[in-house]
């Protein structure tokens, strides 16, 4: 009777085990759409949370593991204190996407603990109800996909939606059409981006350069600003004096920069050749004045007699720095009588 009692417990046991099983099955099968099971990485990372409220998941059902979050538990009880953070903050994801009314979440009990590792239990609960895995870890991804196992990487996810170009960078584009103010024109990327380009109203229908400015982010979709590149711009000048290189010298015997130039040495005036005036022999000139007339003429024969060698060396001679006065006729005349009175 013993034996008998402790085989219909064991059958009892072990139908039991297996109509739990499959209630299980049948309840993540009846869920609407697929079922994501989903990873302690993107807990801890956090941006899942703006993944559901965005309406992205849809109908699908994302079921966290009791392992993972147990992983979480022993994180959250670490010694180190960025662990312990980082698992807490995991801890308050979960908390929240139960808390959402836009997408479904449910815990599903697998254990405590994994013993093969909460990455193979992942995988494993993916092939087993045919669904996917939501996880950022580089390895798990990798692995996932030899085993052709869908996954929804946060990651990929993030870089598909970043700015095609940011600001700084410079394009060829179309201009197809004038903007909202009269100095703008548009044009549009390859995914259909606008970029409105300032000062560009006179250049619509054209291909021109331009370099963008920065980008806006809405509702309706992304715009970028950019403005026109000036083609006649070129590289800033440099004003540094540059010394020329010298022949058979080495670098550290050239000139620096903020040395002074060396002053200019004086030359020295080489001394003239003496003139030699020869005088020629001339008829005596009366010294009685008759008249003023004669006096006239007596004053240009004295200057055509003294006047030509004394201007040839008044030119050998360096001229003075002072200016010289301006005499008048009176003074000339009276000049030259007194000169000729002395001979």
């Amino acid at each position: 009777m013993e034996i008998i009692i402790i085989s219909l417990l064991l059958v009892i046991a072990a139908e039991a085990t297996y109509l739990v099983a499959v209630n299980t099955k049948k309840s993540v099968g009846k869920k609407a759409g697929r079922p994501i099971f989903v990873d302690t990485s993107v807990l801890i990372d956090g941006r899942i949370i703006a993944v559901a409220e965005s309406g992205f998941i849809g109908s699908d059902t994302l079921f966290i593991p009791r392992s993972v979050i147990g992983e979480l538990q022993y994180l959250a009880d670490n010694a180190d204190a960025e662990k312990r953070a980082r698992a807490r903050h995991g801890l308050d994801i979960v908390s929240d996407l139960q808390k959402m009314p836009t997408v479904k979440v449910e815990i599903f009990q697998d254990g405590s603990k994994a013993e093969e590792g909460v990455d193979e239990r992942l995988l494993k609960l993916a092939k087993q109800y045919k669904g996917a895995v939501c996880t950022i870890d580089y390895n798990l991804n990798k692995v996932a996909q030899v085993e052709h196992i869908e996954v929804l990487n946060v990651n990929d996810l993030a870089m598909s939606l970043r700015m095609a170009y940011l600001p700084g960078e410079k394009i060829l584009l179309e201009l197809t059409q004038k903007g909202q103010d009269g100095h703008q024109a548009v044009g549009h990327l390859t995914d259909g981006t606008m970029v409105v380009v300032e000062r560009a109203h006179g250049l619509i229908g054209q291909t021109v350069e331009i370099e963008f400015i920065r980008s806006l982010q809405t509702a309706a979709g992304k715009m970028m600003f950019a403005k026109l590149v000036d083609k006649k711009q070129t590289a800033p000048r440099s004003f540094a004096k540059t010394t020329p290189a010298v022949v058979g010298k080495s670098p550290s015997q050239k000139k620096p920069f903020n040395k002074p130039a060396q002053p200019i040495k004086p030359v020295a005036a080489q001394p003239l050749a003496p003139v030699v005036v020869t005088e020629q022999p001339q008829a005596p000139v009366a010294t009685t004045f008759h008249s003023d007339r004669n006096d006239q003429r007596l004053a240009t024969k004295t200057q055509r007699v003294y006047k030509q060698p004394r201007q040839q060396q008044q030119n050998n001679q360096p001229k003075p720095v002072q200016q010289k006065k301006h005499k008048t006729s009176a003074q000339s005349e009276a000049d030259l009588i007194a000169m000729l009175n002395n001979q």
